[in-house]
């Protein structure tokens, strides 16, 4: 690879890093060309980015991007690919799911929405992560039950005190 094509995509990782929320550092190196082609498929059903990058080109991007990514640099060893995705824990189950038919992909490190999780073993943490709009909704859940509540208690002693009037009148 020429000086200026390292430097172009240094450039395009840079501005892809910058723009990116969740970001997973993994290891598929060893799938052969049918399961990775099925991690491709799984990713692309998923709305997850999938690509495979040089570390030194990768470091370097990181160093000018505009974020924070901790001591994610220091997973750089070996194999790489990246998965970009909206949610951050999607890519974390698409891995739990493709590893009951494989040993891979490895989680090395993620980035999302600016906490660094590093190592294999955050693969369940990563996965129960909640969205923003999950946590919204959850929020609004917990806001509306006291109001039904009350609501539901009003509607039953209601029905409850016209028949005990109705009862006391016929006595």
């Amino acid at each position: 690879m020429k000086k200026e094509q390292k430097a172009q995509e240094i450039r395009n990782l840079t501005e892809e890093l910058s723009s990116v929320k969740n970001l997973y550092l993994t290891d598929i190196a060893g799938l052969d060309a049918v399961q990775t082609t099925a991690l491709r498929r799984a990713c692309f059903k998923a709305n997850i980015k999938l690509s495979v990058v040089k570390n030194t080109l990768l470091a370097k991007a990181m160093e000018a991007s505009d974020k924070d990514f901790g001591n994610l640099h220091e997973t750089l060893k070996g194999n790489t690919s990246l998965m970009f995705s909206e949610l951050g824990n999607t890519p974390a189950k698409l891995i739990k799911d493709f590893r009951k038919k494989s040993e891979k992909p490895i989680l090395k490190g993620a980035y999302i929405e600016e906490s660094i999780y590093i190592g294999d073993d955050q693969i369940d943490a990563l996965e129960s992560i909640k969205s923003k709009e999950e946590l919204i909704g959850e929020v609004i859940t917990i806001l509306q039950s006291p109001a039904k509540n009350i609501i539901s208690a009003l509607q039953s002693s209601g029905s409850n005190i016209s028949g005990i009037l109705k009862t006391l009148s016929e006595r």
